[in-house]
């Protein structure tokens, strides 16, 4: 055992699936003086069958086996305020949010962070892919080795305060390592398969979802020149570049989004090959730089709109227009999304990111 990572207190968020388990079996093995949490973070108080009790029965059971202490603690006050009630009020403005960006932002490695301080943690560690790299006084933020299930884009509104007390295990492995490794250690989760859905509500259509919680308005379907080709349900329930049944077909072609206008409650479709449907640049806010200062602009690097995207070229610039950036590709990208995130990168290190407007 390592004398100096005995010492090491590391409270592990253990959500019952593969890659938590095997993030807590990897620091018990290296000598850290481990627990574990459960993190209940959302209750559908009108459904017979809580989401989170089936992942806290096998948190139990992967605490068992490694011998080790398991917490539950309740945070469903903090994600209704800090995701559910920014991600209803995002979808009321036609927008479409990414709720797992803000989850690690404000509970993840806000609200649980500060409470494994409280406790006497001196690290959180979590079962995402990625990596921490410390460059002098730096925290950077690095790409897992498995490219394919970097987590790093929905990582990258974290700061400095909050990478310096984080730990992510399994980052240096890919996925059938992990999986080979909880078989090593004999965990209960080692066949366990992957979790989909809304980060802490699972697997649910997200209309269904939204529905009973926010408002919205039946308007009209127009193309790109206002004929009128139907009814929406309400702009919520649609996002840019969808193919949708309900949009039907014009000649044989299928119709996609490419336009929500708010204004005047309107959907705008069009074919694949309609202009609207890519741009070359765009405007983001809110940006968030990891390393807790802006570069020097314009930056030339590489840029992701969507989780698992390939990178894209691009140049990043001050806008003129709302003091945000302006970000210009050196290819058109398709159906760019407002509510989503632009997420920057440049080596292999993400350099933070910022909501697309």
């Amino acid at each position: 055992m390592n004398k100096k990572n005995n010492k090491i207190k590391v409270l592990v968020c253990l959500s019952g699936g593969v890659d938590s388990s095997v993030a807590v079996a990897l620091l018990v093995k290296a000598g850290y003086d481990v627990a574990a949490a459960f993190m209940v973070n959302y209750d559908d108080q009108t459904s017979d069958r809580s989401c989170w009790r089936g992942d806290y029965h096998d948190a139990l059971r992967v605490s068992a086996k490694l011998g080790i202490k398991l917490l539950r603690l309740d945070f469903i006050e903090e994600y209704n305020r800090d995701v559910l009630a920014y991600m209803y009020r995002e979808y009321e403005l036609g927008r479409t949010p990414n709720p797992d960006v803000l989850c690690n932002k404000f509970v993840k490695f806000g609200a649980w962070l500060d409470k494994a301080r409280e406790l006497g943690f001196d690290y959180i560690a979590t079962g995402h892919y990625a990596q921490i790299k410390k460059s002098g006084r730096v925290f950077l933020l690095q790409e897992a080795k498995d490219k394919n299930k970097d987590q790093t884009y929905f990582l990258h509104q974290l700061n400095q305060n909050q990478l310096k007390n984080v730990l992510f295990p399994i980052g240096k492995y890919n996925k059938v390592q992990v999986r080979k490794l909880a078989q090593k250690f004999d965990l209960p989760t080692a066949e366990k398969e992957e979790s989909m859905g809304i980060c802490f509500v699972g697997e649910v259509p997200m209309r269904d979802f939204l529905k009973n919680k926010i408002k919205v308005q039946p308007g009209k379907i127009i193309d790109s020149k206002g004929n009128i080709l139907g009814k929406h349900d309400g702009l919520a329930y649609y996002t840019i570049g969808q193919r949708g049944m309900a949009l039907g077909n014009v000649g044989g072609k299928p119709l996609f989004v490419i336009e929500k206008n708010s204004k005047t409650n309107e959907l705008v479709v069009g074919f694949e090959d309609d202009s609207k449907l890519y741009k070359k640049e765009i405007e983001v806010g809110q940006t968030n730089w990891v390393g807790g200062q802006e570069p020097k602009l314009p930056l030339k690097c590489l840029v992701r709109l969507r989780h698992r995207q390939e990178l894209q070229s691009a140049v990043i610039c001050h806008s003129h227009e709302n003091g945000g950036l302006l970000i210009k590709f050196s290819k058109s990208q398709r159906a760019v999304t407002p509510g989503q995130f632009a997420v920057f990168y440049k080596k292999g290190i993400c350099l933070g990111g910022g909501v697309i407007v």
